[in-house]
């Protein structure tokens, strides 16, 4: 019966084949450090899941929060409020030049929040198809802003989660994942790249030519050209990272920010080309799936894909890092999950 049940049990998935790139493991440039362990934790008590982090220079910071509200503080985390309530469940957000905050909810699509709070949805279908998977968000210049929508397969809510329905569709590897264009002027969508497994994190450059983008279940990143000769051309910058990454964040001096949320799982990859057996692997138990391994470790790199720096605490004192918020004096780590945000001083960054 058992053997029959993991033949035959109908599943969600369709997996392909695909051939994983060897995993090197942490090695140069990717080599072990305890640099993030340095961090200090600044409490959200009541606020879980700080997924994305971002500022307009207004004395505070906004995140977004699995309870699906984006809370703002100011950089000690004193003076904790809810922003807005916005549902669903906010992930990646961008604020805009003209002050709006930009957010990608998994749940209900493109969101806009005016500075006086205001709740605007942008985006909720694209060709007459609804959207369950909206990710992360970039403001680019003139009213266009670019988001990822991670899965047209496995939507966020009607998987059970986004944590949940992002397992579902890296072990399919089918190709769900696109980048979107959004014009705020004319009210158009259209799409810049498709085909992408699990599209994630996306940032503009500072001089509006290109986009990076995290593909997370592909463990790589994607320069998109947006102008000059080269535009609507997109390339591999970076490939076979040690993890998943996932948001892409806008750093100073150019340098874009990842964070690897999980390190990768040797089973799917050795799995990779064998289709049949990720299937029956999607019929097994909950407790003896694959899972992400708890870690804590951030990448900042060039727009040519060039490791800057790569950050790491081997004890994990702050698992499953989203991403990368910048400051003049310190990083602050958005998280999957718990209800704080740690931050590094740059002087720890350098320091023996």
């Amino acid at each position: 019966m058992l053997v029959g049940y993991l033949l035959l049990w109908p599943v969600p998935v369709d997996p392909v084949a695909w051939s994983a790139p060897g995993d090197r493991g942490l090695v140069d440039p990717f080599a072990t450090n305890d640099i993030l362990g340095r961090a200090r934790a600044i409490e959200l008590p009541g606020h879980d899941g700080p997924e994305d982090v971002a500022t307009p220079f207004d004395g505070f910071f906004y995140a977004s929060t699995a309870d699906g509200k984006i809370i703002r503080f100011r950089p000690n985390g004193s003076g904790l409020e809810v922003f807005a309530n916005l549902g669903g469940r906010p992930l990646g957000i961008d604020f805009d030049s003209d002050g709006n905050l930009l957010v990608a909810n998994a749940y209900l699509g493109l969101q806009r929040v005016t500075p006086e709070g205001r709740i605007d949805l942008l985006v909720d279908e694209v060709g007459g198809k609804q959207l369950a998977y909206v990710n992360d968000v970039a403001a680019g210049a003139n009213g266009i802003v670019y988001f990822s929508d991670s899965s047209s397969k496995f939507g966020a809510e009607a998987h059970g989660g986004t944590y949940p329905a992002s397992l579902i569709d890296i072990l399919e590897h089918g190709g769900h994942g696109r980048v979107l264009r959004h014009d705020t002027k004319s009210g158009s969508t259209d799409v810049l790249m498709d085909g992408l497994n699990f599209a994630n994190g996306v940032a503009i450059s500072e001089d509006q030519q290109y986009l990076i983008i995290a593909e997370t279940g592909h463990y790589r990143i994607w320069r998109h050209w947006l102008a000059g000769d080269r535009a609507e051309e997109s390339e591999v910058i970076l490939d076979n990272l040690p993890g998943f990454p996932d948001n892409v964040n806008n750093g100073m001096q150019g340098r874009f920010w990842i964070g690897l949320v999980a390190p990768r799982v040797a089973i799917l990859d050795k799995l990779s080309d064998k289709p049949f057996l990720r299937k029956a692997v999607q019929r097994m138990p909950a407790f003896v799936k694959p899972k992400a391994v708890p870690s804590t470790h951030a990448i900042a790199i060039t727009g040519d894909g060039v490791v800057l720096m790569n950050l790491q605490d081997t004890a994990a004192s702050y698992p499953a890092i989203t991403g990368v918020m910048e400051t003049r004096d310190a990083i602050y780590l958005s998280t999957l999950f718990g209800n704080v945000l740690p931050r590094l001083d740059k002087n720890d960054l350098v320091r023996d």
